[in-house]
């Protein structure tokens, strides 16, 4: 049944307070849903008249009712039975997170004619295209833009504003935990466990991290922004995943003396790979930011999205990333958006994978490295490293060396006695070549060791 079929949308000049009711069911009442439910109270004369009718909490799902809440969430409201209260809604929200019983909630919602607003990431990047192709068939709404970036609009301006245009390429902080750990590595020479630590006690991190140093959380939100940038389904598993577990204070602080920041990074791209097939990569990892980069200024737990496109050039987007509400914001934003449609008929827009473009592997990409070694300190080392880059097609734009000093002191940046440690930076090149250079330097019998191998993004 769909919302005509209800007969609630319809061309009217009655007053908005006396129009039927839009019935809004929650699903989860944690941090996010219950600035939800905040917002949904406190500005309800205001989402009336935004809406062009009132908006009915009529209920939340919880596992537990006995468990005590923010007195701003009705107990009246609280159920268990969530499988019965999304059949009794025309909109549905989800905000449990993971993948059942949400998805199967959502899926039960869409057949009863309910539009259904996500901000499960998870969800969305595992199965996005089985929501979408029920909502189709069931002619109702799938909004989602709470999903990535918080309260930054950013899905919304990707799949609809524009849509005239063609997307080359996204990249940005998606990830405000990560951000913040990065930062205080920085700031404060901190290790990644005593940064860590300190964003839990913040409130920045969850007690288990997993899904945030190891780069799953912006994984989930590349693929969602690929998919909608491309018109292509990208799924979790197409996304290249490197998480911040191997960034050292060591690694922060060398980069902060070649002139650079390290960010994780979520990037999708069209390109052309090398036997000329045009697609999508879509990769998360660590990288270098020059300083002057406008991402390398994003600080704590803000996310920043740059999307490039070939008529609308470069677009940045910026705010809170992540915390309930500023994604709260979000999701109320895509309850006003399917409540009017209810009201007044339409839809909004569905899921666009016209282009099924291929997903590019890993190394298609193309990119810099900058490689820290610590070599022998004598004659012709550094041509030998050089010649392996040649070999592989790779070029070096710039290299710093500072070698040991004598009489067994270490050199200025700590390195030892006949040793030199050697930091260079390569052109851009197929991932591919520069990992195969990488494992032949590794072996080098002048190589004492691989430090840290570091893409460089932004320049």
């Amino acid at each position: 049944m769909t919302a005509r079929d209800k007969g609630i949308g319809s061309a009217t000049t009655t007053p908005a307070a006396d129009r039927p009711a839009v019935r809004v069911a929650v699903l989860g009442c944690g941090v996010v849903g219950t600035e939800v439910v905040r917002l949904l109270t406190t500005q309800s004369a205001d989402l009336t008249a935004r809406v062009g009718a009132p908006l009915e909490l009529v209920g939340v799902a919880v596992r537990s009712v006995e468990t005590e809440r923010d007195p701003v969430v009705d107990r009246a409201l609280l159920t268990t039975d969530a499988a019965g209260l999304v059949a009794t809604a025309d909109i549905v929200v989800e905000v449990l997170g993971g993948i059942e019983p949400a998805r199967s909630l959502l899926l039960r919602a869409i057949e009863h004619g309910a539009a259904v607003v996500s901000a499960n990431k998870a969800l969305l990047a595992q199965d996005g295209p089985t929501l979408y192709q029920a909502a189709d068939a069931a002619d109702v709404d799938l909004y989602l833009e709470g999903a990535v970036g918080g309260a930054i609009p950013l899905v919304r301006p990707v799949r609809e504003s524009l849509v005239g245009d063609r997307v080359r390429r996204v990249l940005g902080i998606v990830n405000g935990t990560t951000n913040y750990v990065l930062g205080r590595m920085a700031a404060a020479g901190l290790e990644l466990d005593t940064a860590v630590a300190e964003a839990q006690a913040l409130g920045y991190a969850e007690a288990d991290p997993t899904a945030d140093i190891e780069g799953y959380d912006a994984a989930a939100k590349a693929a969602i922004l690929a998919s909608h940038a491309f018109h292509t389904r990208v799924a979790l598993d197409d996304v290249d995943r490197e998480g911040i577990t191997g960034v050292t204070a060591d690694d922060v602080a060398w980069a902060a003396r070649t002139g650079h920041v390290i960010k994780l990074l979520a990037i999708a791209e069209r390109r052309v790979d090398g036997d000329g097939i045009d697609g999508v990569q879509v990769r998360v990892h660590p990288a270098l930011l020059p300083l002057t980069h406008p991402l390398a200024s994003v600080g704590g737990p803000f996310n920043a999205v740059f999307v490039e496109a070939e008529a609308a050039g470069e677009l940045m987007f910026y705010g809170r990333g992540a915390g309930g509400a500023p994604t709260a914001s979000a999701v109320v934003g895509d309850i006003v958006s399917a409540a009017r449609h209810r009201v007044h008929g339409g839809r909004g827009p569905a899921e666009s994978w016209y282009a099924a473009l291929p997903v590019l592997p890993a190394d298609a990409a193309r990119t810099r490295y900058q490689v820290r070694l610590d070599v022998d300190d004598r004659p012709g080392v550094l041509a030998q490293v050089s010649a392996v880059l040649a070999d592989h097609g790779v070029s070096i734009e710039a290299v710093r060396q500072s070698v040991g000093a004598s009489g067994g002191a270490s050199g200025p940046d700590g390195t030892e006695p006949g040793v030199a440690h050697l930091v260079m930076t390569t052109h851009e090149a197929p991932e591919a070549a520069l990992a195969a250079t990488v494992a032949v330097i590794d072996v080098l019998d002048s190589v004492r060791e691989v430090v840290s191998v570091l893409r460089v993004e932004g320049a």
